[in-house]
C-alpha cells in the first residue's frame, strides 16, 4: 500500500530542508561539465550540451510512492539513501566514440581529484550488443533494457557520507531524442498503447542506426584531418 499523507508529508519537508543545498551540488556538478577545458573547447569538443534537473514537488511524490516498500519503508532518515535521482545532470554527445573521454575526465574527477564519491560503480543501460561491448571495454557494467533505454547512469556525491546526490546521465543526442519520446509517453505511467509501444522500439534502432552513421561520419573525418 502507498505511504500515508503524513508519512509523505514528512518525507516532502526532508527533501525540502535540503533542497538548497542539493541544488548548489548539482549546479556545481553542471558547472563542471559546462566549462571543462579538455571536453568544451575545441570545435570538435566531446560534450555537445548539459541539462540539468531538481525533481518538483509532484514528482517527487510520484517517485516515492513507486518506491515505498511497507516492508522496508522510506523515512527521512534513510531517504537521500534510496531516493538517488533527486538531482540530475544530463551530458549529451554527437558520437558514442566521444563517450570514452566523458568517462575517463568524471572518473578522475572521482579516483585522481577525489572531488566526488561514486554512490555505487558506473551503470550503462542498453539493448544493443555493439553497445554492450563498447562500454564493456570501459570497464562499465551493462544492464540490457527491454524497454530500449540507452543511457550511462553515474551517482556522485560531494563525500561518501554526504546526504547530496546527483545523477549523471550520459548520453548521445540520438538517444536523447528517443529518451524524450518514451518520457512523455511512459512516465510515470507506462503507456498501453501496443502501436506506441511497437513504434518506440522501431525509433531505438532507427537511433542505434543513427548513432553508428554518425561515429562512422566522424571516423573518416578524423581519418583525413590527420
Amino acid at each position: 500500500m502507498p505511504p500515508t499523507l503524513d508519512q509523505q508529508a514528512k518525507l516532502l519537508a526532508s527533501f525540502e530542508s535540503q533542497t538548497h543545498e542539493i541544488e548548489i551540488f548539482m549546479s556545481a556538478v553542471r558547472k563542471w561539465f559546462d566549462t571543462h577545458p579538455r571536453l568544451r573547447s575545441r570545435r570538435d569538443a566531446a560534450i555537445h550540451s548539459v541539462k540539468s534537473r531538481l525533481k518538483d514537488r509532484e514528482h517527487f511524490c510520484e517517485k516515492i510512492g513507486r518506491k515505498w516498500d511497507d516492508g522496508n519503508p522510506i523515512t527521512p532518515d534513510n531517504l537521500f539513501r534510496v531516493i538517488t535521482d533527486l538531482a540530475g545532470v544530463r551530458v549529451l554527445h554527437l558520437y558514442q566514440e566521444q563517450f570514452a573521454a566523458i568517462h575517463r575526465e568524471i572518473m578522475d574527477k572521482i579516483n585522481i581529484a577525489k572531488d566526488w564519491a561514486l554512490d555505487e560503480p558506473p551503470k550503462a543501460y542498453s539493448w544493443d550488443p555493439e553497445s554492450r561491448a563498447f562500454f564493456e571495454k570501459q570497464s562499465i557494467d551493462v544492464e540490457i533494457k527491454e524497454s530500449f533505454y540507452t543511457s550511462v547512469h553515474y551517482l556522485v556525491r560531494p563525500r561518501a557520507d554526504s546526504p547530496l546526490c546527483c545523477e549523471i546521465q550520459v548520453r548521445t543526442l540520438f538517444e536523447e531524442i528517443w529518451g524524450e519520446v518514451d518520457h512523455i509517453l511512459n512516465y510515470p505511467k507506462e503507456c498501453e498503447e501496443v502501436a506506441c509501444r511497437e513504434q518506440l522500439r522501431v525509433l531505438a534502432k532507427l537511433v542505434g542506426a543513427g548513432s553508428r552513421l554518425v561515429d562512422s561520419v566522424f571516423r573518416t573525418w578524423n581519418a583525413r584531418a590527420k
